[in-house]
């Protein structure tokens, strides 16, 4: 621990001693070192947090998915401007492979109500947004393609590469740059996950939003995507749903982030083209997301913020991103599903120390 940054772990500290925190990891790149790496809590009954704690981090899993598909792009396999369907035949969407990139193909929900074991068939959910009808013309607005943005991408990265995308990630990222994540794990990463809880029992009506609007048609189906049962459970964290089920710990996602932040290359190895990375970070679309009703600048997977940050959080509080202009990478991976007040009072700690 940097002793310049002793604020940020003051708080995070002050987080666990309120009640607001009960089992979390904070990491903190700056100036491309490692200067903040901290655990606390519980990962479930009667087993602390470690280092190498796994926890369900939700969207902050999609400019994961959308890397691996950015990285065959890189390599020339197929074009930003490519219609999807020339990659995926029988896709009835006519939507660019940028426009599913930055959550404008019109394609926010999945379309056929699905029970929560529907997770677990890849085949079936991309069938159903094969067959699908978009929601608008893909291209003229967005909206956050909450659940099915990592069966989108991932399906494109299946067909191109013939891997799975969680394989994928694995060999070509995750790998080569010793991060500590991944989609659809096996038992031995399974025992090593945090369990999920609600700071309230109220959080997941209050997540889902007003009944029938666009965005609780977004995070409803499959069902059991906000349900603990189905969260902590082998199903879930053996099946692969990009959009939301990235599991990591916060050193891992920091250091995902430290690579990108240094043009495409960690420790020595390059994984990425700076002009791909460049390209990558560069706002696609700026204006109203249907699904989350406020106005949002997408990049190719990530949101880009007015202090010029890129990066996602994810439902439940859990958010990772670079910061060019300041030089610093964050990441925060947590297991009590509640707001972002979190995040926002360890940046204000991390902010007084810069």
């Amino acid at each position: 621990m940097h002793p310049r940054f002793a604020p940020v772990r003051d708080c995070f500290r002050d987080l666990f001693a309120t009640g607001r925190e009960t089992g979390a990891a904070l990491a903190v790149r700056y100036a491309g070192e490692p200067v903040v790496d901290l655990v606390a809590g519980q990962a479930g009954p009667g087993r602390e947090w470690r280092p190498d704690t796994l926890v369900n981090v939700y969207s902050v899993g999609k400019p994961v998915a959308a890397l691996c598909l950015l990285m065959l792009v890189d390599r020339g396999r197929l074009d930003l401007d490519d219609p999807v369907a020339a990659h995926w035949p029988g896709f009835r969407t006519p939507a660019t492979v940028r426009q599913v990139l930055s959550h404008t193909a019109g394609l926010p929900a999945f379309p056929v109500p699905r029970p929560a074991a529907a997770v677990a068939d890849w085949a079936l959910l991309c069938a159903d947004l094969a067959a699908a009808e978009p929601q608008w013309t893909p291209g003229t607005v967005a909206g956050e393609h909450a659940w099915t943005y990592g069966h989108l991408v991932g399906e494109l990265v299946r067909r191109v590469d013939g891997r799975p995308v969680g394989r994928f990630l694995a060999e070509e990222i995750a790998g080569p740059w010793r991060l500590d994540l991944g989609f659809g794990l096996g038992p031995a990463e399974q025992r090593r996950c945090a369990d999920l809880s609600y700071a309230d029992p109220g959080w997941p009506a209050r997540t889902m939003g007003e009944p029938g609007s666009p965005l609780a048609r977004a995070l409803g189906n499959p069902a059991g995507g906000l349900d603990l049962a189905v969260l902590n459970g082998a199903v879930w964290r053996g099946a692969e749903v990009p959009a939301v089920n990235l599991h990591a710990t916060a050193t891992g996602l920091a250091r995902l982030y430290a690579g990108l932040l240094a043009g495409g290359a960690l420790d020595g190895v390059r994984l990425f083209s700076p002009e791909l990375v460049a390209e990558a970070a560069r706002v696609q679309y700026h204006g109203p997301d249907l699904v989350l009703g406020r106005p949002v600048c997408w990049t190719l997977g990530m949101q880009r913020e007015p202090d010029g940050s890129w990066g996602m959080g994810g439902i439940g509080g859990s958010a990772a991103w670079a910061d060019p202009e300041r030089g610093y990478v964050f990441a925060y991976a947590t297991a009590r599903l509640d707001g972002h007040d979190r995040v926002d009072d360890l940046v204000e700690a991390l902010h007084s120390c810069l």
